[in-house]
């Protein structure tokens, strides 16, 4: 692990006080293995990287993994006690011991595996604010895509879904100096 690109990372999410606010929230509800993660924290490296204010969010992806209540009933009442205590948020809350199902995998062990078959390297990668109000992380394949601007597919994660997410997604017109690596031996565009 590369120390400097770690403490730049954490300082970067620790000195933004809504990130930390939207972080003590979800740490209140005492969930076990339990992150925030996606846009949430690829968007706000992405904007500080670009010199930009924050992108507007489509939601915030709560995971968490807990095999004894693999319901998506127990998740709905989950997002319905984070839109209570903060109610302008979308929130997204998603048991990733269930998730496995949904995409075709094997049981997943933990969240950090979880992640692992998300769509970039850039977008593995998670956050949480434990009891000490210190930041820590989960990032399967590193911080240093995420950081460098790299957009990289995730070696678990199906090469077509990803190029039309790409297209989809459309960063490279909010965030230009990305590097989007179009397949997995294929250069950056």
């Amino acid at each position: 692990m590369n120390l400097k690109l770690e403490n730049e990372f954490i300082r970067i999410i620790e000195s933004d006080k809504w990130m930390i606010e939207t972080l003590t929230i979800v740490r209140e509800l005492k969930l076990n293995d339990c992150w925030i993660g996606a846009g949430f924290v690829r968007n706000k490296i992405w904007d500080e990287k670009h010199g930009k204010d924050r992108t507007k969010l489509n939601d915030i992806d709560v995971i968490h993994f807990d095999k004894s209540n693999p319901t998506k009933h127990y998740d709905i009442q989950i997002e319905t006690k984070l839109r209570k205590l903060n109610p302008k948020l979308n929130w997204s809350v998603k048991n990733q011991s269930r998730m496995h199902i949904r995409n075709g995998h094997e049981r997943y062990k933990n969240c950090n595996e979880a992640i692992s078959f998300w769509p970039e390297t850039a977008t593995a990668i998670a956050v949480r604010l434990n009891f000490k109000n210190k930041v820590e992380y989960i990032a399967p394949y590193g911080l240093e895509d995420l950081i460098n601007l790299l957009v990289i597919p995730t070696p678990k994660f199906d090469l077509n879904i990803y190029k039309n997410r790409i297209e989809k997604k459309k960063w490279k017109e909010k965030w230009n100096k990305l590097k989007i690596k179009t397949g997995y031996n294929i250069g950056y565009k």
